[in-house]
């Protein structure tokens, strides 16, 4: 029986095509090109740095702010530009626009290093961390001042030239200050920060600035009183009637913020002290004589702990006493009997309460992050200030 066989040529297996290696190479190559053009610009970059800083330097220094250091070095490659600066000290000369006095001999602030960081690709955010101690002298004297840190950030956004905003960032802060012959503790905070922005304007035409300050577990009783226990506090403000940043001691500027009818406005205020919880907002000027002017509207929980804290229970006492026949405390403690047997006698045992429930008398009924409060207004008459009618405190001539 004939078989049918099937003689058709077998078909070729498919070559790969060996006319186009470069086609394998291509990517590396570009790759390579890529690599070599970035380590260009990067170097290019970096060479720019020292002239940059060379001239801010010399502008600093005409604003009345010497800034140097021991040893400096760039680092970084390949998508940062980092700065490292051994024992930076600035000098700020009398007038110059940082200095909070007005002596005549210049201030030296010296910190152990600083390293400042710039992406590449957002050169207008600078990052920067010091490490401590700084200490703060008038140049020739000895150490007045000494800050220490765990961790201590600074960031700006803008251009040498034209900040735009800077926001400083501290933990475990511990601030002391010179005295009897030793450095004494004087004030410290878990976490301290400070935020400014230039809300309109620019730095050289009428700025008007925004300020953020926010305090976690402070203690300074040196300062005042109410700090004598860990407080957290969180301040929002607008300063306006400025001209401009120029190098003027402060007490110049301050009369300039008073000539151009310039605010203080405090747009958010909170403090947290234990039981005390207090938050307000309103706004501050400077009269022709340095002294400030205006209201801000608190509403307070925990009225009487505030009140001996502040040290008004005294004053307030007094207050009362003056009315003669009018308010006096056995009829405040006769109110409180009627509106709850025996809260009277409690409160004529503390004179806190008997404070705070003079003042509740003169405030509103309020609530406050939902507790019981009062709200009543802080006046500021020519330095003078005033809670509800009693007096509580005098703030210094600014100028």
């Amino acid at each position: 029986m004939r078989q049918n066989v099937n003689y058709a040529t077998p078909k070729k297996r498919s070559q790969p095509n060996p006319g186009r290696p470069w086609l394998i190479a291509l990517p590396l190559v570009c790759f390579l090109l890529l690599a070599v053009g970035w380590s260009v610009f990067w170097f290019y970059a970096a060479s720019l740095v020292e002239p940059a800083i060379a001239g801010w330097r010399a502008r600093e220094a005409q604003a009345g702010r010497i800034h140097t250091c021991s040893s400096q070095s760039v680092a970084g490659y390949p998508f940062r530009i980092e700065v490292a600066c051994a024992t930076p000290s600035v000098e700020l000369q009398p007038g110059s626009a940082l200095r909070l006095t007005d002596s005549n001999r210049p201030l030296v602030l010296t910190a152990k290093n600083i390293a400042v960081v710039g992406q590449v690709y957002d050169p207008k955010l600078l990052i920067g961390e010091v490490t401590g101690p700084m200490t703060v002298t008038e140049k020739g004297q000895p150490t007045t001042l000494s800050a220490n840190w765990a961790l201590a950030q600074v960031s700006v956004r803008g251009t040498p030239q034209e900040p735009e905003r800077i926001s400083i960032a501290i933990d475990k802060l511990e601030y002391a200050n010179f005295n009897r012959g030793t450095m004494e503790l004087v004030a410290t905070a878990n976490r301290a920060e400070l935020h400014g922005r230039i809300a309109s304007g620019s730095v050289n035409n009428n700025p008007a600035v925004e300020l953020v300050l926010r305090l976690n577990g402070a203690v300074a009783p040196s300062f005042h009183m109410v700090l004598g226990k860990p407080t957290d506090s969180d301040i929002t403000a607008t300063l306006t009637g400025l001209k401009d940043f120029s190098p003027k001691p402060w007490s110049e500027r301050f009369r300039e913020i008073a000539n151009a009818n310039g605010r203080i406005e405090i747009k958010q205020a909170r403090l947290s002290q234990g039981d005390v919880l207090a938050s307000g907002a309103g706004a501050l000027t400077i009269n022709g004589n340095g002294k400030l002017d205006g209201q801000i509207t608190l509403t307070v929980a925990g009225l009487d702990k505030l009140i001996t804290m502040l040290g008004a229970d005294q004053m307030m006492s007094q207050y009362l006493a003056q009315k003669g026949g009018g308010v006096n405390m056995d009829k405040i403690g006769g109110a409180l009997d009627r509106l709850l047997p025996g809260l009277g006698g409690a409160v004529r045992n503390n004179s806190g309460s008997i404070a705070a429930a003079g003042i509740s008398m003169l405030g509103q009924p309020a609530e406050i992050e939902g507790k019981k409060g009062v709200s009543l207004p802080l006046t500021f008459r020519d330095g003078a200030v005033s809670l509800g009618p009693i007096p509580v405190g005098q703030t210094p001539a600014l100028f």
